[in-house]
Order: structure tokens, then sequence, then C-alpha cells
């Protein structure tokens, strides 16, 4: 017991500063005019992505993100919303992973995902100055310039640049995201923000495809020194397509030997009245890192899962 008390209170200072990013990040979503929602944890169905696992609750699962129910919310007619929400992924545990992390998650109709890089660059820059570090942040010895716009390069550009390899021969070997991992990603968003868009289609199961490169999905990741930050897209909005899409995964996921996951048969129907937009979602976790100048999740939590 005394070891856990000892491990908070070393950390109070970064749990404050914490709260203090939480209170920001209402703060600029309340002034743009959006409205905070919450939605269950706990839900039927979770969205079948290959590489996503959701933890089994009963009969149902808790969510790993909320973006089945906050879609669903937009075709109910709510243009703007926002959640700041838990989320669960299992077996996730490392220095930069917890099996229950935090998510700030917003949806915007009539938005796509260009303009979901706009909103992130005022989100980020808003919370900076909110918190101190108006027009930078101070990470690992190094300062990041914050003024926009921010670098952007498509994910084929960064494996030319990065790995010396293209693209689609990742896709083809299978190495995509071991290359990703291990020579594009540290790279990232040394000295500003960047964001690395247009993702293959393939790996993008919610995201609407570019009109001209139907092997290209509208969607990005925000990296700032090395950590990704979020991921956001231009929504699909087509039922039959996405259902599609679903099987596709569950497909996969039988092959891969994961657990069997029900297509989310509510969330398909409401799919066609739901309007253009563009979503993202943003791990607290690891922004909370970058602002307190720590490379290990464990010291922006009050409880880790060893703590319990």
């Amino acid at each position: 017991m005394t070891t856990d008390i000892t491990r908070q209170t070393l950390i109070r200072k970064n749990l404050h500063l914490r709260a203090e990013i939480l209170s920001a990040i209402r703060r600029f979503f309340n002034q743009a005019g959006y409205l905070e929602v919450e939605t269950p944890y706990r839900i039927p169905a979770p969205a079948p992505e290959v590489h996503i696992d959701a933890e089994p609750c009963g009969n149902w699962f808790l969510h790993t993100s909320p973006e089945l129910c906050m879609k669903q919310m937009l075709s109910a007619g709510f243009p703007r919303i926002y959640q700041i929400c838990k989320c669960f992924r299992k077996k996730e545990r490392g220095r930069k992973h917890l099996p229950e992390m935090t998510l700030l998650e917003w949806y915007e109709a009539g938005s796509d995902y260009m303009g979901m890089m706009k909103i992130c660059e005022d989100l980020i820059g808003f919370i900076a100055g909110a918190v101190g570090h108006d027009g930078f942040i101070l990470y690992q010895g190094r300062s990041i310039a914050l003024a926009k716009p921010w670098d952007r390069i498509t994910v084929r550009r960064a494996f030319e640049k990065y790995a010396g390899t293209s693209m689609e021969a990742a896709i083809q070997k299978k190495d995509f995201n071991e290359i990703m991992a291990c020579e594009i990603e540290p790279k990232l968003g040394a000295e500003k923000p960047v964001f690395l868009h247009d993702y293959p289609a393939v790996f993008s199961s919610l995201a609407k495809k570019k009109p001209d490169d139907p092997l290209i999905a509208q969607r990005f990741e925000l990296y700032i020194s090395g950590i990704e930050l979020c991921n956001a897209f231009t929504e699909l909005t087509d039922p039959a397509e996405q259902r599609q899409r679903f099987e596709t995964e569950i497909q996969i996921r039988r092959f891969m030997g994961k657990d069997d996951y029900p297509i989310p048969e509510k969330f398909l129907s409401a799919l066609g009245r739901m309007p253009e937009a563009a979503g993202n979602a943003l791990g607290i976790d690891r922004l909370t890192m970058l602002f307190t100048d720590t490379t290990r999740i464990d010291d922006v939590v009050a409880f880790t899962p060893e703590d319990l």
C-alpha cells in the first residue's frame, strides 16, 4: 500500500496538469458550439477491426471507442458532439499503452479529414496556451513549435522517405505495421507536429475512400515527437459498403484465431441517415505525457492495472 501511495504522490504535479488539460478541452469544444455527450461503455457489438480486441463484459463488450454510438447520435441530428471517456482494449499494455485508457472523441457534420486537421491545430494550440506553453511544447529537451500550419506527409511518401521501400511492397510483404512502428513513427514530429495522411484503405475499415484513388482512405494520424496522438477520418456513410468491410474484418479475425464479434446491426441501420461528417479520436493519456515531459504513460494516470 505504501508503494502505491508513493507513486501517486510522486506524480501529483502531473495529475494536476492532467486536470487542467481536461478543463481546457471542455472549454475549447463548448466555446465552439459542440455538445458534450455520454454514451454507454457496455455495448452488444464493437466495431469488428482486425487489430483491436474488445474486453468481454458478460454477453456484451466494453467499448473500444464510443464511435458507433456517437455516429448514431450524428444520425439522430446532433451535428457537433464530443466526449471524454474511458475505453478498453484487450492485452494492450506497454510504455505508451494501457488496457483502460482515456479518449477524447469528437464528430462534426459537414466536415472532412482535412477540416479535422485544422481543428487539431486549434485544439492543441489552445491547450498549450491554457497550461503555460503558448506556441510550443517542451518535450525531452526539444522545443516543438506549434505555429500553423503543421507539416503534412502522405503514408506513401513517408515509406519512400524514411523506410526506403514502397507502401505497396510493405503491404504485400505483410510488414506494413512493423515498418511503421520501427522506422517511420520515431522520425515524425520531431520539430513540429505532422499529419500522416492518406492511409491504405485496407487498414481503414470505417473511413471513406478517396474518390480518385479507391485504394486510399481519407484518414490521418497526428504525431508529435514520434508519439501517435490521434486517428481521424472522413466517415464512411454507406451502410452496404460498411457491412461488407465489417464482414471482411470478421473473416480475417476468424482466420487469425481471434474472438468473433457480431455485426453491429443498429449502427448499420442508423448509418444510412448519417450526414457527411468527420471524426477524430485523441488519446488524453498520451497528450498528457507530452505536456508533462514524460516517456511513460504510468506517470500521467492515478492508477495503473498493477496498482489495483
